[in-house]
């Protein structure tokens, strides 16, 4: 397989090719990698399979279901959005892998590219964000943060939607198309060589990007996780419940991210570095393309494995989700609470029972 047949894929999410001669130097051969229209169709189809399904149930119960929003339903709804948006743009991927050329044009090329690597910055943003709510929530519940209207959540909203979209827009102004006819292909670069000096300083912020955007956010991550458990144990003891809820919602978020995420950073910085510091050694490069590779598939897994989010995140959004199964597969309390509705007395009393736990576990 040829240079530009071969890394079309691979380079069009990691931006990763063959070192070319630096100073006297030579390059490796070119990967000739076999694997990608192997591995990948049936790992991206398997992602758009769980994806949808999870994502338009927690449509359905975000725009049918609850009844009442506040901003984290909000900052989840946004998620969501996210999610479809890499969702309606993975099936093109597929096509090409299958075909093993690009046949969608270069506008639908650059809009794909474009949609693909501005969801990943927006989950990560959007969880990120989700995690702080839930921080101030639990450590400081008199801040005025905690006092955010729905309105300003909206605001907060499209500002991370602006964060995350502004960097990667200068990829809409440059063709991203390769060669001809059934040699077409929609990626970045072919070499370094073939590149245009913006198309090398695009992918370089590419880069950067891919590492900044994934150890910030997790720093924020952890240190929101470690404070509301400290704060947690020592304010609550004996409520070892409230404790283990709370937690969720950073263990799950912090899970997600590391399974999605971590791989696909972990290999761009080992390209990266074996490009500048190690051409030669090409050996390590091709381990790295491959485990890049199978990394790509983990990277989309975020919009399967976000429901789970919803599900620790919200207590309205569980309670829903529960209320809409059959009542043999509901939630242990809400299947008690059926049970106690034979008496008047006790519904009203249940109800408003419910009621107070629902604020109060959504206030955690």
């Amino acid at each position: 397989m040829q240079l530009e047949q071969s890394d079309n894929f691979t380079t069009s999410f990691s931006n990763i090719t063959t070192p070319t001669p630096e100073g006297g130097r030579g390059g490796c051969p070119p990967v000739g990698i076999q694997l990608e229209g192997v591995i990948l169709p049936p790992v991206l189809i398997i992602d758009i399979i769980l994806g949808l399904l999870g994502n338009i149930v927690a449509l359905w119960i975000f725009c049918f279901k609850l009844k009442a929003w506040n901003p984290n339903t909000l900052f989840l709804f946004n998620l969501v959005i996210a999610d479809f948006v890499v969702l309606v743009s993975l099936p093109l991927r597929i096509d090409a892998l299958l075909r093993g050329h690009w046949v969608f044009g270069d506008v639908l090329c650059r809009l794909n590219l474009f949609m693909m690597f501005s969801n990943r910055s927006a989950s990560i943003a959007l969880m990120t964000v989700v995690a702080i709510y839930r921080y101030f929530k639990v450590v400081h519940p008199h801040h005025r943060f905690n006092r955010m209207t729905k309105c300003q959540a909206v605001y907060v909203s499209l500002f991370v939607w602006l964060l995350v979209i502004s960097p990667r827009v200068p990829m809409l102004a440059y063709s991203h198309i390769k060669g001809s006819g059934s040699s077409t292909q929609c990626f970045f670069f072919t070499s370094y060589k073939e590149a245009s000096r913006a198309i090398i300083i695009l992918v370089g912020m590419h880069r950067i990007l891919t590492v900044l955007e994934f150890i910030i956010p997790l720093a924020m991550l952890l240190f929101c996780s470690i404070r509301i458990f400290s704060f947690l144990k020592e304010r609550q003891m004996g409520k070892a419940d409230k404790v283990r809820k709370a937690m969720q919602v950073c263990v799950a978020i912090v899970a997600v991210f590391m399974v999605c995420f971590l791989p696909t950073t972990v290999t761009t910085i080992g390209v990266w570095v074996i490009r500048s510091y190690r051409p030669w050694d090409c050996s390590a490069f091709y381990t790295f393309t491959q485990l890049t590779i199978v990394s790509l598939g983990l990277n989309f897994l975020n919009s399967a494995l976000d429901p789970i989010v919803y599900v620790f995140s919200s207590s309205m959004f569980r309670k829903a989700l529960c209320s809409t199964l059959p009542r043999a597969l509901r939630c242990g309390h809400d299947t008690d609470n059926d049970k106690e509705s034979s008496s008047g007395s006790q519904t009203t009393q249940q109800e408003l029972k419910s009621l107070r736990t629902d604020r109060s576990s959504e206030a955690l």
